[in-house]
């Protein structure tokens, strides 16, 4: 029987077959469901879809929470080079993952990566990221837009620092 002890570890690459899978998979959620907003929707168009949930379309020329938005679009160009610096890193460091033990880590770097390639996607071809999901309190608070692309790097996030901070220590 082989064991984690045991079994040779695999060829560079082999092990994250199944994560890149994952990341595949939110990059095409995130532009399937872009793709039915810019179809769907006229700009600044909203619908309501529950008390404190809204479908809107808005176009984010900046980063997170509309940072740099304002700018007169070389912002667009640093956060291209940006994606790319850190979507090879995530794509290094996920390929050299040891192959037992990381899940955690490895599915928070395949989400990240999902949704940093989703994000750049949108700004090669459109020069801004599709922001289409809003949640809210009436007349208390409004969350600001966002996308499957920016969930999953939320999720994958909370993924890595979890394991950084309690499974590691569990593993040393």
């Amino acid at each position: 029987m082989n064991t984690p002890e045991s079994t040779p570890e695999p060829k560079l690459g082999w092990r994250a077959g199944r994560w890149l899978t994952l990341s595949a998979f939110v990059l095409v959620a995130d532009q399937l469901t872009k793709l039915a907003v810019l179809d769907n929707f006229e700009l600044l168009q909203r619908v309501s879809v529950l008390p404190f949930f809204d479908l809107i379309r808005l176009h984010n020329p900046g980063a997170a929470f509309s940072f740099l938005a304002d700018e007169s679009g070389w912002q667009n160009d640093l956060f291209i080079v940006i994606a790319l610096v850190a979507s090879i890193a995530l794509l290094l460091w996920l390929l050299t993952l040891p192959r037992y033990g990381h899940r955690t880590l490895a599915g928070g770097l395949s989400l990240v990566l999902g949704g940093a390639l989703g994000n750049l996607a949108d700004r090669l071809n459109h020069g801004y990221v599709v922001d289409f999901l809003l949640f809210y309190w009436p007349d208390v608070f409004v969350f600001p837009a966002f996308n499957v692309a920016d969930s999953a790097i939320t999720c994958g996030v909370v993924l890595i620092l979890f394991d950084s901070l309690v499974l590691e220590r569990r593993r040393a």
